[in-house]
């Protein structure tokens, strides 16, 4: 039997579907790229965004016309937060709840035999140590932990991922020791929110950082999105913990906006001023660090002059990648209750926000030309060459050089999105 995957969404939905997949070769089926190829299809689906939910929403449609004779199974965050419309769209789909993994056989046999299984809700199953089919031979994905703390107004992917659950750390250390050995030489930490690892255990970031990095072996590692409140009083370790050459000098770091009145209505708990406070001590300790982050454009009560705070915040910040979202409302989310924006501002909004986020990224991005890097190529470029990251994970573009190995690159040209270099 083969089956065709189908993933939307973070990282941490990539690991779900690289076990998934290992689950199920495991039991003997077989993956295929090609969709008319398929006996069942899966959709990992991811739920944050209103533009993901409608393109899901499509491809569910446009499958089930195409080859109605083949199964369908539905998994990620859709299924837990939007039954309703799933249900309605493909009445015959089984589906597997994001914090359901472990029940991937069971429903797939069933699916197979005719039978409709679902399996949601939350469970306590621990994803560390699970194997994986890595998409990229080289790349390792280490899910932390899952679920968070928050309480985001905005947000519904807390109702698929529940409660934070921290994963031990003897499990996470021992699935990197397997990864650096088969060869990875990027490990991607994942969560929710990595900087609440361990809140709900006695463990720490830093302190998982740390035992990362004293695993023997030449590789990098890049630490996931840390929402501002979770770091709290654990600020300098973690910095400290950032200094080690094997951790890639990035920080993601989401502000979502710059007006405090409007970070308040969000439940965001931290201010603008604790996100740049953050961001100075990391960059003085860190001078050659990137940083990205996140601005939700036209929350229900962003006025005129909270936008303006938002732009003055990024001007303030130069963040070297911004995540842009035009707020929608989503099931179950408090502001769901609020009156949207009117379209045309959000996108003129939403326009002038990109505008500057493509010239501070061209800018910072322009200081780094004819510079010398130590690029780590991980993957071939989508327009050929080959695709590497520096030591502060901005992508870099060569025309030919080893996967897997580090390279010395001078950078000879640099747009607001990459950079081109030589080998030298």
């Amino acid at each position: 039997m083969k089956f065709y995957l189908e993933t939307y969404g973070c990282t941490f939905n990539q690991a779900d579907s690289q076990i998934i997949v290992a689950l199920l070769e495991k039991g003997g089926y077989q993956l295929t790229e090609k969709a008319d190829e398929a006996d069942m299809f899966i959709l990992n689906s991811c739920y944050v965004k209103l533009p993901t939910q409608q393109k899901i929403i499509n491809r569910i449609k446009d499958l089930t016309t195409s080859y109605p004779q083949s199964k369908l199974l539905m998994a990620g965050c859709m299924v837990d937060i939007d039954p309703q419309v799933l249900e309605q769209i493909a009445p015959q789909a089984s589906w597997i709840g994001a914090r359901q993994l472990s029940s991937t056989l069971e429903v797939v046999e069933a699916l197979l035999k005719g039978e409709t299984l679902r399996k949601t809700g939350h469970s306590h199953d621990i994803k560390a140590g699970l194997s994986k089919k890595r998409f990229n031979p080289l790349i390792h994905i280490l899910q932390i932990s899952e679920g968070c703390l928050g309480s985001c107004t905005y947000c519904c992917t807390r109702f698929a991922r529940g409660k934070l659950q921290s994963y031990p750390p003897d499990l996470l250390l021992e699935e990197v020791e397997q990864a650096v050995r088969e060869g990875c030489v990027e490990i991607q930490l994942t969560a929710q929110d990595t900087a609440a690892y361990g809140k709900d255990t006695g463990d720490s970031l830093n302190a998982l950082i740390d035992d990362i990095t004293r695993i023997e072996g030449d590789f990098r590692v890049r630490v996931g999105m840390m929402h501002p409140e979770s770091i709290g009083g654990d600020l300098e370790a973690l910095i400290n913990s950032f200094k080690s050459e094997k951790i890639y000098k990035f920080l993601h770091l989401p502000l979502q906006s710059g007006n405090d009145q409007v970070l308040n209505h969000m439940r965001r708990v931290h201010s603008a001023d604790t996100f740049k406070k953050i961001v100075h001590m990391f960059r003085e300790a860190i001078p050659t660090l990137s940083m990205a982050t996140d601005v939700i454009v036209g929350y229900p009560t962003e006025d005129d002059k909270a936008f303006q705070d938002t732009l003055k915040v990024i001007s303030q910040v130069r963040p070297d990648f911004l995540h842009i979202s035009k707020y929608h409302h989503r099931p179950g989310a408090v502001s769901s209750n609020l009156d949207e924006i009117a379209a045309p501002i959000m996108k003129s909004r939403a326009r002038e926000l990109n505008e500057l986020k493509t010239q501070i990224a061209y800018q910072n991005n322009q200081k780094i030309l004819n510079t010398v890097q130590n690029i780590l190529i991980t993957d071939r470029g989508s327009r050929g060459g080959w695709s590497g990251r520096s030591d502060s994970y901005k992508t870099v573009i060569v025309d030919d050089a080893p996967l897997g190995e580090f390279v010395t690159v001078k950078v000879t040209e640099a747009k607001s999105t990459y950079l081109r270099g030589e080998v030298i």
